[in-house]
């Protein structure tokens, strides 16, 4: 069921003229499932053309009118969902429940922004002179070029283009190489449910030459991107001296928080659920795990129990609740860093190294007594590996979260209402979430702070960075 992976330019799937192409991997076994058809020039031309013009088109349509085909869309999505599951797990490993969860849940991403579309206000502001009006006027910014990655293919992709479509954009997605099935089906939903060609255009290829071609274009004027911080501060600043409005959401290094008087059993079990979802590659995820002395070894004993009982394997079986790493060099990159850790003092309670055979697979992996100079302490794991340290105050756990220079996700977990507000005014961070994960839901914020990120992709707010306040005043003859 899984073939090769085309573009999709100005309301038709092509393979393009240039030639190019790439092998799309199945982590779980490391074999070719089929190729990617790359964009050169010449596509890119035509999709900034289509763009151009389909937002010309777009626009024009009313936003009762894109709310019944953003609908149809999400409706589409989830009667696909099995289908889209499957591809999603072969390309990108994840266990196939929650591949599914994740195209069922763009049907709810698109509702949302759907209904946002009925909802851009203006406002009517009181003049200081009779017979002036004063409006502000809320208008499409313009063609959007997005940028998403391969963790989340769908999710990601559905955030940025939903809410384009929704304030009346066209858009030009650079979709993930690694995992383009899934997002070429969430386009498809787009396309079949009515809106116009033109208006949503899709590439692959080689990620600086489409990024460094695209920013710069005049024909387009907003910049939405997530990935890395190193990668988003590149393509900001690149925006920046073309003046492109930006919404990136970057990397993070989430710390958790365990203080003394919390549900300990509950936190633990919890917490180990979230780290090691999609094997601990996901922007939010739990990777700095702060806990008090007093219950310290209560805390490692029930997150390894958790962790023990995780069967890593190929997404596509029904026991398996751990896929895969992305690729091989995903895999060297946590060897690195628990031989580092260990390397400096840091003691293994369970995992600590690939999983023998075919794939790109890594145990779950608990690092207790991790010394403040391990690198997994200071840059962001992306992986299945759960560092644990200790604090003995209040003033220090807040000093360690706050030390580096991310700000996306937080978490805490205690019995005290003057506890939790406390710690939820005092972290650096763009999401706090206390004695549970309500991160991520379409009508609350996404997004970061400092170096991870600038915008928001949920809520109310999202859409406005695809808008324009025009400010248009008059007064009679």
């Amino acid at each position: 069921m899984y073939t090769d992976v085309s573009l999709f330019i100005d309301g038709e799937w092509t393979a393009g003229t240039s030639g190019k192409s790439e092998p799309i991997l199945n982590p779980a076994t490391g074999k070719a499932l089929a190729r990617l058809h790359h964009a050169g020039i010449a596509e890119l031309d035509r999709a900034l053309a289509a763009a151009d013009k389909g937002f010309k088109t777009w626009r024009a349509v009313s936003p009762f009118e894109r709310y019944k085909v953003l609908r149809k869309a999400a409706n589409l999505m989830r009667e696909r969902a099995d289908e889209i599951a499957q591809l999603m797990t072969l390309e990108q490993g994840k266990p196939l429940m929650e591949a599914k969860m994740e195209a069922m849940s763009a049907g709810d991403l698109i509702d949302w922004f759907a209904e946002e579309a009925r909802r851009t206000y203006g406002q009517i502001v009181p003049p200081r002179a009779e017979g002036v009006t004063q409006l502000v006027i809320k208008e499409p910014v313009g063609p959007v070029a997005a940028f998403t990655p391969w963790n989340f293919p769908i999710n990601q992709a559905v955030r940025k283009v939903s809410a384009a479509l929704a304030a009346g954009c066209s858009v030009i997605l650079k979709g993930p190489e690694e995992t383009p099935a899934s997002c070429a089906a969430l386009i498809r939903a787009y396309a079949d449910a009515g809106v116009p060609a033109g208006v949503i255009n899709l590439v692959f290829g080689v990620p600086s030459e489409i990024s460094e071609y695209l920013i710069p274009h005049p024909v387009i004027r907003k910049i939405t991107f997530t990935g890395s911080t190193p990668v988003g501060k590149k393509l900001a600043s690149l925006a920046g001296q073309h003046m492109k409005r930006i919404t990136m959401e970057l990397g993070g290094h989430a710390p958790a928080i365990v203080f003394e008087d919390a549900d300990v059993a509950s936190a633990a079990k919890q917490l180990a659920g979230a780290k090691f979802r999609n094997a601990g590659q996901v922007c939010v995820s739990p990777t700095r795990f702060l806990v008090h002395e007093s219950v310290y070894a209560q805390f490692v004993d029930g997150f390894v129990a958790t962790a023990s009982q995780i069967k890593v394997g190929d997404g596509l079986q029904k026991d398996t609740r751990m896929g895969p790493l992305a690729n091989s060099r995903r895999v060297e990159a946590m060897q690195m860093f628990v031989d580092d850790a260990v390397a400096k003092g840091a003691k293994v309670a369970i995992g600590g190294k690939r999983v023998p055979g075919d794939g790109y697979f890594f145990e779950p992996t608990v690092l207790t007594d991790v010394p403040a100079d391990a690198r997994i302490l200071h840059e962001e794991p992306f992986g299945p590996i759960a560092p644990i340290m200790r604090f003995k105050t209040y003033d220090e756990v807040v000093a360690e979260a706050n030390r580096l220079p991310f700000g996306l996700a937080a978490y805490a977990f205690t019995k005290s209402l003057k506890t939790a507000t406390a710690i939820g005014t005092a972290i650096e961070s763009g999401m706090v979430s206390i004695n549970h994960f309500g991160l991520a839901l379409p009508e609350v914020p996404f997004g970061g702070i400092k170096d991870s990120g600038y915008g928001t992709e949920g809520g109310s707010e999202a859409i406005d960075a695809y808008l324009n306040a025009k400010f248009v005043t008059q007064t009679g003859l």
